[in-house]
């Protein structure tokens, strides 16, 4: 009897045994293989540069970067060692020891409490499983730690763990940690700083110093103690150390500008790199934004467009409407390079992230009538000298082509007898261009007509060179969106980007070099490898001459026209006003000899922004305001004379040369060849005209 009682037992035994072996078998084969941490890359942050090096963003699944065992300081290391596995050098991956403890402190607390793992078994389930507390998990993290323990070393698994662990607040590894609490590299800590950072992974949010500081002061007593005992500090150390502040907020720096940047950087990386390589690669983005200047910008747009919506509140209320924000934004380039310095997409990046420095397309406004004009001036079919009608123009339409037909309005009457009531309204058969205020002066020299951003000289001046060759210009000096091809191209009717209208700017700026807008110097994979590297794309569009005229003339808006509050710039510059139909587009798009750059402002709903609101009155301000702190510390620069220009003295109501005594006579600058070569007084010529004060006025 008892001979088949024994014989069962070790049926039984027998049984069992191929039962565990099996499932034991079966279990390593569904655990990951060992191998694979050999290809094994931990989502590493990626730093997003300015121009200086200084750093603007991070992007990143989990803020981890990596750094080799050998630069973490022995007293982080030890802390480790003291409060997580003070047996790691000498156990073959599992502690029988800290089994037994936590075995006996669980019995007698009645629960799971303590689970006796190393450090070795903590990368295991870290890298490998789930945090799942479950038999299975257990088991197959014994399995996997006895192999990560045969196939690498004690320096290597170490080197894993420190920089794979997470330690809240966002921060996976040592030095993200170090960062996050105590703004500084890993390499820097102290021994207080290293014991409060490695109490941290048992409890991540409850030991924190910043939720809970006094819990993480008992916390860091704990591993400086146990630091102690093991031989690792002295008495004295303890206590010095024990007397430290524990930090109590986050120190790493916060993005504060630049976000609408960040984000356009964002779109065009991710199709070309990845969503994993982009936020979990380690990548390194040198751009070319530059910090100073972007804070300028935003901090001027935001407290010109504040002033404005309080100064909106009675309009609002006037025309019984809900107050809204205006929108603005800014756009500044090197023009030398191309590259992007600033870029403002709106007020507030966490309100809307609508970036209307490259999304919005706005109608520009007289801020296009440059281009018309640099046409004319290349092309020699009008000069700085050029004397245009400012006198009323009826255009109608006859199925192919607009018609001047009158420079008169009263010949509407005569129109009348052959169109009906609703003909002479339709937009598409009749049009009379008109000037702000529908006021007229004549015969006004080319450089009144620019600094007065007159409309009718505008049109007439584009008559003259044709829309087609206006487009052709426009395309090369940067405009790339679609252009009509009609008069009204001359008052801005098409619809633009910022971006397109400040790099095309800065053609005239650079002396006739369009430059390729960029923002990318190079990007670099964490293993310091170049992924690409991004030069100046340059190209000659227009003659040095005729950047220099159209520059001088751009100088005469600022200097007596429309664009007369940048002169508190206290600098050369040029640039031009733009408020389009209705007063629901202003804009400022203007340039020193180093940097370009434009400011529109409106409403995402194209609501106006007042009728007397001009680009000169709102967008103007907010350009000098950046500018002046944008150039601080840079030379005070005049635009450089190139070679093929001739100076003449003018006079402003015949377009003739004039003598030093002719009344406001002016030095002009000319193409090689263009100067007028008759003198005023050989006309007849009574005016009554006096100089006109500075104003907003323009369209």
């Amino acid at each position: 009897m008892k001979f088949r009682t024994l014989v069962i037992i070790l049926v039984i035994i027998s049984a069992l045994t191929v039962v565990a072996v099996e499932a034991i078998s079966r279990l390593i084969d569904d655990l990951p293989s060992i191998s694979n941490l050999e290809r094994y890359t931990p989502n590493v942050v990626t730093k997003i540069f300015d121009k200086d090096g200084n750093l603007l963003s991070e992007l990143f699944i989990e803020r981890r970067v990596l750094v080799p065992l050998k630069e973490i300081p022995a007293d982080l290391q030890n802390a480790f060692i003291a409060i997580e596995d003070n047996d790691f050098y000498s156990h073959w991956g599992i502690s029988t020891k800290g089994i037994l403890r936590a075995f006996l402190i669980n019995f007698v607390k009645g629960k799971v409490s303590q689970g006796g793992s190393t450090i070795t078994q903590q990368l295991a389930k870290t890298i490998f499983l789930t945090s799942e507390k479950t038999i299975i998990r257990k088991i197959k993290e014994l399995l996997l730690t006895v192999q990560l323990e045969r196939k690498y070393t004690k320096e290597e698994i170490f080197q894993l763990y420190i920089n794979q662990i997470y330690f809240g607040a966002g921060g996976y590894g040592a030095e993200s940690a170090s960062r996050i609490y105590f703004g500084k590299s890993v390499t820097e800590l102290t021994l207080a700083e290293a014991a409060l950072i490695a109490g941290l992974p048992k409890a991540p949010s409850y030991y924190s110093p910043i939720r809970n500081p006094e819990i993480a002061k008992v916390r860091r007593a704990t591993v400086l103690h146990r630091m102690k005992e093991l031989g690792f500090i002295n008495e004295q150390q303890e206590q010095q150390a024990n007397q430290e502040p524990v930090p109590t907020e986050k120190h790493i720096a916060e993005q504060t500008a630049g976000h609408y940047f960040i984000e356009y950087l964002r779109i065009l990386l991710e199709p070309k790199y990845g969503t994993n390589v982009l936020h979990k690669g380690g990548l390194s983005i040198y751009t070319t934004l530059d910090i100073k200047m972007q804070q300028a910008a935003e901090k001027a747009l935001n407290e010109h467009l504040e002033k404005f919506d309080k100064q909106q509140q009675s309009f609002f209320e006037k025309e019984k409407m809900e107050p809204k924000k205006v929108q603005g934004a800014i756009m500044a380039i090197d023009h030398r390079t191309g590259a992007i310095r600033v870029m403002v997409g709106g007020r507030d990046f966490k309100e809307t992230k609508f970036n209307r420095a490259v999304q919005a397309k706005r109608q520009a406004g007289s801020s296009f009538k440059p281009f018309v004009y640099v046409t004319g001036i290349d092309t020699k079919q009008i000069t700085p000298a050029t004397m245009l009608e400012d006198n009323p123009m009826v255009f109608a339409f006859d199925g192919n082509n607009w018609n001047l037909v009158s420079r008169d309005l009263s010949y509407l009457e005569v129109l009348a007898e052959k169109m009906t009531p609703e003909d002479l309204v339709d937009p598409m058969k009749v049009w009379c261009p008109v000037n702000l205020g529908s006021r007229y002066r004549g015969e006004v020299i080319l450089r009144q007509a620019i600094y007065r951003s007159i409309n009718i000289c505008a049109v007439e001046a584009i008559s003259i060179v044709t829309p087609a060759k206006v487009i052709d210009y426009a395309r090369k000096m940067g405009i790339k969106s679609p252009l009509v091809n009609s008069l009204s191209l001359a008052l801005g009717s098409s619809d633009v980007t910022l971006q397109e209208m400040t790099s095309a700017f800065g053609t005239l700026a650079s002396g006739g070099i369009q430059t390729e807008p960029y923002f990318i110097t190079k990007v670099v994979d964490k293993d310091g490898k170049i992924l690409e590297e991004n030069i100046p794309v340059e190209k000659e569009v227009l003659s040095q001459q005729t950047s220099f005229v159209m520059t001088n003339l751009l100088k005469g808006v600022v200097e007596r026209g429309s664009g007369y509050r940048a002169r508190e710039l206290g600098r050369p510059c040029a640039g031009k006003t733009g408020t389009s139909n209705d007063s629901v587009d202003a804009w400022f798009v203007g340039y020193t000899p180093q940097l370009v750059a434009g400011v529109w402002v409106g409403y995402d709903d194209r609501t106006t922004l007042g009728k007397k609101t001009t680009g000169g009155g709102l967008a103007c301000p907010i350009w000098t305001s950046f500018m002046k702190e944008a150039l601080k510390g840079y030379p005070v620069l005049n635009f450089k004379q190139p070679k093929g220009i001739e100076w003449a003295l003018i006079d402003p109501q015949t377009g003739l040369l004039a003598l030093s005594k002719t009344p406001n006579a002016y030095l002009e600058a000319f193409l090689e060849g263009t100067t007028p070569q008759e003198y005023s007084f050989n006309k007849n010529i009574v005016t009554n005209q006096e100089p006109e004060e500075l104003t907003d006025a323009e369209n």
